[in-house]
């Protein structure tokens, strides 16, 4: 006979077995959050990371940016201007309702007819017409050869036809219009505050760890750090290098590091007519030294990039020689480790007409990525070895980026990261001639041209050979770099933290924080 403490303790786990579990809810602390609720609104990354928690894209990336089936399963070129892509079946968005074709064609259509602050039309600039073949097949006719069109894809975010083409920001930011298939449904949004989520139990990606999620912004690092340290948050990112070490060797706490897209981009104007004029002797010139390749390449000698990734960032990041990774589809290695020269740099600015300097405003994101705004004030401390009185500043995101679209800067810096893995999604949309009828240029920020490079670069978006391409898109970027059209510096790394032993977590290359895919660690 069973005895009477055995007999208690198997009534003890039957009781614990049919009560509900608990439910698990996980808080994280990010540097930065949505600026909307439309997911066709905005390409900021940080937009991008918390919307694809409510919606799902049409192609999808792994940590590694490596393309993996999103809503659609596969998709193939049926010929040189078009693309079939086969959906997902099954599929539900948050209200009941089936997504088919006519939810992917309507939201491609949708993002023209949307005037946010950064246009989406970057994803879609290749799209020529799109056309439902049946529930469960999209075909999108190109404007000529699009073998990029697949990733351009992977930020082609999906709602519901339903949604009406006179759908308005603030019925996104209210929730009415908030509606996915992603894993997570819309509760509530404070602009610069918390995003509520609860778990959507019909997602088609399966079954995640988290009943509610809550994103909280905190873009001070100092309080984001705070948080953690308090039990206010369980995860925060962005680490910052002044604190990096200190909580990696806290035994109470797990950092989590990756190397990153992003890097840090010089943009110096070349307008003929500055928007805020240089001035030479305390007078201000009509002239841009900016235009002067011989001036932009000054610029460049004068950084010692060791020192900004060893000192200034505390060694989270590595030098950049060009505007994507190494081993990214379009990277040259024709273009070598970038030297610190100094003497040389002077040189230069004095054969360009300019020996004892100039003064020029710069202005840098304070809020982008981690270390934006000490790399920025470390650059006019670079260039006043060369004589230039530089006025740095550096903005929250929401004030520089709508600034820097209007082209109000002479000289600025800000992250990009190449989210496709390949060349035309940066160069087209940052260094190519700016056509609104082709739709390169988008991020053109600085007025460069040449002609040159653009007769490269548009061969190689309609070479379908893939070899041929890459080749193509390497001569592009020696091209610019060679121009100084933008000077990169350094690429930056990523540090998330967490209480110890809480919480699986893998890194990501685009910095993104995916909350269903974090699970807890038991």
């Amino acid at each position: 006979m069973a005895s009477k403490t055995f007999r208690s303790a198997v009534a003890a786990i039957a009781l614990l077995a049919a009560m509900p579990a608990m439910a698990e809810d996980l808080v994280l602390g990010l540097r930065a959050g949505p600026d909307s609720i439309d997911p066709h609104w905005s390409t900021l990354g940080s937009q991008a990371e918390a919307l694809r928690h409510i919606y799902d894209t049409l192609v999808d990336v792994d940590e590694n940016l490596q393309l993996k089936p999103g809503l659609a399963v596969s998709w193939e070129a049926v010929d040189d201007t078009t693309w079939d892509f086969k959906l997902r079946e099954g599929v539900k968005f948050h209200d009941g309702t089936d997504f088919t074709a006519e939810d992917a064609k309507f939201s491609i259509e949708r993002i023209p007819e949307v005037t946010g602050p950064m246009a989406m039309t970057l994803y879609t600039k290749y799209v020529e017409s799109v056309e439902v073949v049946d529930d469960y097949t999209l075909r999108v006719h190109t404007k000529g050869t699009a073998p990029a069109l697949p990733n351009d894809f992977t930020r082609l975010f999906v709602v519901p036809s339903e949604t009406g083409m006179e759908a308005r920001n603030e019925e996104f930011n209210s929730g009415e219009k908030a509606i996915g298939t992603g894993p997570f449904t819309f509760v509530s949004w404070q602009p610069k505050g918390d995003l509520v989520l609860k778990k959507f139990d019909g997602w088609w990606g399966g079954d995640v760890a988290w009943d509610t999620v809550t994103r909280k912004e905190i873009p001070d690092d100092a309080a984001r750090v705070a948080a953690l340290r308090s039990g206010q948050v369980d995860m925060i990112n962005y680490v910052p290098a002044s604190d990096f070490l200190a909580m990696k060797n806290d035994g109470d706490l797990e950092t989590f590091v990756s190397d990153s897209i992003y890097i840090l981009n010089v943009q110096p104007s070349q307008a003929d007519v500055l928007p805020q004029k240089v001035k030479v002797n305390g007078q201000e010139i009509d002239e841009n030294p900016l235009k002067d390749v011989r001036v932009r390449k000054a610029l460049d000698l004068a950084i010692n990039r060791d020192v900004l990734v060893n000192v200034v960032l505390e060694g989270l990041g590595t030098p950049a020689n060009q505007l994507m990774p190494e081993g990214f589809f379009g990277y040259t290695d024709k273009i070598g480790e970038k030297p610190y020269d100094i003497e040389q740099a002077k040189a230069l600015l004095a054969e360009a007409g300019y020996p004892d300097g100039f003064e020029i405003d710069f202005t840098c994101t304070n809020n982008r990525v981690p270390g934006d705004s000490v790399v920025c004030e470390a650059l006019a401390q670079m260039w006043s070895r060369l004589g230039l009185k530089v006025n740095a500043q550096a903005l929250n995101g929401t004030v520089f980026f709508p600034a820097a679209a209007r082209k109000e800067y002479s000289m600025a810096m800000s992250a990009w990261g190449t989210l496709t893995g390949e060349a035309a999604y940066t160069y087209g949309a940052m260094i190519r001639t700016a056509d609104a009828e082709k739709g390169f240029g988008n991020f053109n920020r600085t007025d460069y041209s040449n002609p040159e490079f653009d007769k490269v670069f548009d061969e190689g978006t309609q070479t379908l050979d893939a070899d041929k391409r890459r080749e193509l898109y390497e001569e592009a970027s020696y091209i610019a770099m060679e121009d100084r059209a933008l000077i990169p510096t350094v690429i930056l790394q990523t540090v998330w933290a967490a209480d110890a032993d809480t919480l699986n977590f893998t890194p990501r290359v685009d910095q993104e924080t995916r909350a269903y895919a974090i699970t807890p660690a038991k």
